[in-house]
């Protein structure tokens, strides 16, 4: 059993510092990875809490999110084989939660997704499908999966960052290591250490400046943009509670 601590969890990350002579690769997406080539290369999200009874549809970024994002292709963690966004949840009237995991040897995303594994009964009893999507291979998604454990049909690997891209999630040094949000991973210490107990640092991606990026969560009905939220920085997730209220209320056909 691994033992962690708050600097056993600095150690497992890989030395990044900003006066590192290599730099960042950042990927790029073409046009080829879109639905419609005319469609801006980046599509910030406006981040939104479900503060309020009857949240509203994100206006700005509804339908441009979707045309976006809905032709990236992900990688099945089970198969390897690409998958459409679209293809990934009923496009009519399905209701989807998307969490966009960080990468999958972020001790923090094995914690955000033995929750998610935890609330998939209420999930499901709401007619809602998970999606899990992480940065790196699908060989590394599946150490997650089997070790975590986490169900391999919900969980998708993107390897290029495609999907973080054109939804522009932030990316960076300063996002990853010193944003003041961060710092919510020692309030849930307890939980970290419950879902790392089976953790291994080889599940990180061969590409190391992968670790610089940062998730997000989504909740969709049909090709309706519901709920949207940006991850300040490194284990800030999407409060479950917002989640559950968007879903709750969201009457599934």
């Amino acid at each position: 059993m691994a033992i962690l601590s708050p600097r056993s969890l600095a150690l497992s990350l890989p030395r990044l510092s900003p006066r590192s002579s290599a730099p960042l690769r950042k990927p790029s997406v073409s046009s080829t990875d879109l639905s419609a080539p005319s469609l801006p290369r980046r599509l910030p999200l406006t981040v939104r809490r479900a503060a309020s009874a009857n949240p509203s549809p994100l206006a700005a970024a509804d339908a441009s999110t979707w045309e976006a994002l809905g032709g990236v292709s992900v990688l099945a963690a089970s198969t390897g084989e690409p998958v459409l966004f679209k293809d990934l949840w009923d496009q009519n009237e399905g209701v989807a939660v998307v969490a966009l995991l960080r990468h999958f040897g972020c001790i923090c995303c094995w914690e955000l997704a033995s929750v998610l594994k935890d609330s998939m009964p209420r999930f499901d009893s709401a007619g809602v499908k998970l999606i899990a999507v992480g940065v790196g291979t699908p060989d590394r998604a599946r150490i997650l999966a089997e070790r975590l454990p986490f169900p391999l049909d919900c969980l998708y690997a993107d390897p290029d960052r495609k999907a973080y891209e054109v939804l522009g999630l932030y990316y960076g040094l300063g996002r990853t290591f010193f944003n003041p949000a961060s710092a919510k991973v020692f309030s849930r210490w307890d939980s970290i250490k419950k879902a790392g107990k089976n953790y291994t640092i080889a599940a990180t991606p061969d590409d190391k400046a992968s670790v610089l990026q940062q998730g997000g969560m989504l909740v969709f009905r049909g090709k309706q943009l519901l709920y949207a939220r940006k991850d300040e920085g490194t284990g800030d997730h999407a409060p479950l509670d917002e989640i559950f209220d968007i879903c709750c209320k969201v009457p599934v056909a």
